[in-house]
């Protein structure tokens, strides 16, 4: 027989789940709720982050390297507030393409009195504005029209003049130091007076008047000089800068500032200048060539390619710059609302721009925390970027391009004379770089 099918069965009613079943789901909802929680929280703290402090504790035993929150913050947002020492809550930015893009906008500005100074220990509230003849501190149209006139100065003509001066006195401080024999501080003996000297070439000191003019300059930045001692060497070199302004327009001669003296700048302007190519051509070059010679005798396989294939200087101080950043912070203020990377500047908010994170940026740069003196590092902002790029530039790499192969060369035992440790830093400074290098060579 043929059964009828069996009709479907009808489904059974739902038993009430158990309590251990209840507390799974109730367990299950709640993580899936903390869940919404953490990432709505963390989304917020992206779009609201907590202002910072600027770091600017290196690690021990890291005298090379930023501090290393800077890559943490780079990392996290290359564009965050920042607390300022004065109560301003500004910004800071840490990523190489941010900083280019604000060093190359005029509507960021580089005017002091708009400034807010980022370091601990300097001047509360606005700065006063730039002195007369300071290119860093103006906008245009006074940057412009400085800048217009001095930019034509420095001719192919007068580098290749001033690269053959630099070879010379390169050689006399090395062939001083030969005489004097080990151990030197390399700052007193080779990385300070070469600079100084090419300054005094530049604008044309006289011979007579150049064993004062070094003096006063290396009182600038000796480690043991006070701000009383300090002070007065500066108002002695502005006056010799004055003095000088005043013979060049009597007694030209082919040097910079006696071109100068056939422009409309006024005397005033043109002591000013003078002034500011002193400060800014020194003091970066001799920390260059200071803190540049400490990195490769702690990375002596990069002294090693240098000593051996000359041709690698152009690179090798590329790569020096862009690693060391020794100029490691920059300062911009806001003329309008700007919004960049995601987040709106106000107009007056102070934005500080670390170049020596900028320079460290792996989306810039692969591996950028090794010393490698064969990379190409075009587009380090070492010298900056936009308007306000370096306009001695060119005379610091002549500098450094003679001097780092030559001391290698003439030493190819140079080492420290003290541990690395030792080798006392200028952390304080806004120049990063050495107080004192005491090296040796011969024989261990």
């Amino acid at each position: 027989m043929q059964h009828e099918p069996s009709a479907p069965t009808a489904p059974s009613a739902p038993s009430a789940p158990t309590t251990e079943q209840a507390e799974q789901a109730e367990q299950t909802g709640q993580a899936g709720q903390q869940t919404r929680h953490t990432e709505q929280t963390a989304q917020e703290a992206a779009a609201h982050p907590e202002p910072v402090t600027l770091p600017l504790t290196r690690a021990p035993g890291c005298p090379f390297d930023p501090p290393a929150e800077l890559a943490e913050l780079r990392e996290q947002q290359p564009l965050r507030p920042m607390h300022y020492p004065d109560g301003h809550v500004g910004w800071l930015a840490t990523g190489h393409a941010v900083i280019r893009a604000i060093a190359a906008d005029p509507r960021f500005s580089s005017r002091y009195e708009l400034l807010r100074y980022p370091l601990p220990g300097g001047p509360t509230g606005p700065l006063p504005p730039a002195p007369l003849g300071d290119l860093t501190g103006i906008d245009a149209p006074e940057h412009t029209r400085y800048r217009r006139l001095l930019a034509g100065k420095f001719t192919v003509r007068r580098m290749r003049r001033l690269t053959e001066r630099v070879e010379q006195i390169t050689a006399d401080h090395l062939d001083a130091m030969e005489r004097q024999g080990p151990v030197v501080d390399l700052v007193q003996a080779f990385a300070h007076p070469v600079p100084a000297l090419m300054i005094c070439e530049l604008l044309g000191v006289p011979e007579s008047e150049r064993a004062g003019f070094q003096a006063h300059a290396a009182m600038l930045s000796s480690p043991d000089a006070g701000m009383e001692a300090q002070m007065a060497a500066m108002t002695a070199l502005t006056e010799c800068v004055r003095e000088l302004v005043l013979a060049k327009r009597a007694h030209p001669t082919d040097d910079l500032l006696s071109d100068l003296t056939t422009t409309e700048l006024t005397d005033d302007e043109l002591a000013g200048i003078g002034g500011f190519l002193l400060a800014a051509g020194l003091d970066t070059t001799a920390n260059m060539l200071g803190l540049g010679t400490f990195a490769l005798l702690c990375h002596p396989e990069q002294a090693a390619a240098l000593r051996g294939d000359p041709g690698l200087a152009d690179q090798a101080v590329e790569e020096l710059l862009r690693y060391l950043s020794i100029a490691h912070t920059g300062v911009r203020a806001a003329l309008e609302d700007i919004e960049l990377d995601g987040r709106l500047i106000r107009a007056g908010d102070t934005v500080t721009v670390s170049v020596a994170a900028a320079n460290r940026d792996p989306l810039k740069f692969p591996d950028p925390d090794t010393l490698d003196i064969r990379r190409k590092a075009t587009g380090h902002l070492a010298f900056g970027h936009g308007a306000h790029q370096c306009l001695g530039q060119q005379l610091a790499r002549v500098e450094m391009t003679v001097a780092f192969p030559a001391l290698f060369r003439r030493f190819p035992t140079l080492r420290l004379a003290v541990p690395p440790e030792d080798v006392p830093l200028r952390d304080a400074m806004n120049i990063h770089g050495v107080y004192q290098l005491p090296v040796t060579w011969g024989k261990e």
